[in-house]
């Protein structure tokens, strides 16, 4: 039986699947991720991703910040590939009950899914820090400057930036999905980036599938473990 064949199975067999995914399923799209051979860590810039990401970097240098965040974070053009597309279609069918994801694009709610809990935020949503008034991602990459609402407040993406808290209210829903789970799913990601890899430590399932094109800490405890493109697996199964 082929590693395909096998993961029809597993999710043929299961009604309370539970996926976990980061940068890989957007990457696929066209969205460059943080530490791949071609990612953003690895281009040149004044100061690293990492230190312009940060909450320190954004209060205390906010014009050059938003410059990095509006060439490279606001991909509004890309659209959801295979894995998005494949996901929203299991939940559908009834059988995926959440994505969980550290991806701040909205792709997967692009896709058609509903249920999905975004661990670093979306750069979709957007709030002045003094009224709290919403702005969408078209109102934050037209602006020229630092983003700011009506009522003179600097406006901030809704994403976790380094050096602050993920939102308590995900994290805990995050915890209940995975942990009442019969299928676990993990795709493109290298479970490094924590907090969030650490939420895999609440699941008690019996099917721990991994698919991802390199190599990742949770392989040896997986049930299935498939190297390879996100989009390529999913988009191959029949729902």
């Amino acid at each position: 039986m082929s590693d395909i064949e096998r993961l029809q199975e597993i999710i043929d067999g299961s009604n309370n699947i539970v996926f976990f995914g980061g940068a890989g399923v957007s990457t696929e799209s066209g969205i460059p991720d943080f530490r791949s051979v071609d990612g953003l860590y690895n281009q040149k810039y004044d100061y690293p991703p990492e230190t312009i990401l940060s909450h320190t970097f954004y209060m205390n240098r906010t014009e050059e910040f938003y410059r990095f965040y509006r060439d490279k974070m606001l991909c509004l053009d890309k659209k959801p590939n295979k894995a998005h597309i494949a996901l929203a279609k299991l939940e559908e069918a009834g059988k995926l009950k959440a994505v969980i994801t550290q991806n701040i694009d909205g792709l997967h709610q692009a896709a058609g899914s509903k249920k999905v809990l975004e661990l670093h935020g979306s750069v979709h949503r957007n709030y002045c820090r003094s009224c709290h008034k919403l702005y969408d991602a078209q109102f934050m990459l037209d602006y020229d400057g630092v983003p700011t609402c009506e009522c003179g407040g600097n406006i901030k993406p809704d994403v976790v930036l380094y050096e602050e808290g993920l939102d308590n209210n995900v994290i805990s829903e995050s915890v209940r999905y995975i942990s009442e789970a019969d299928v676990l799913i993990i795709g493109g990601t290298s479970l490094v980036v924590y907090p969030a890899a650490g939420l895999i430590d609440y699941y008690k399932g019996n099917k721990l599938v991994v698919i991802n094109k390199s190599p990742t800490s949770r392989d040896k405890y997986a049930d299935l473990c498939i190297s390879g493109s996100i989009g390529e697996v999913l988009g191959s199964l029949k729902i």
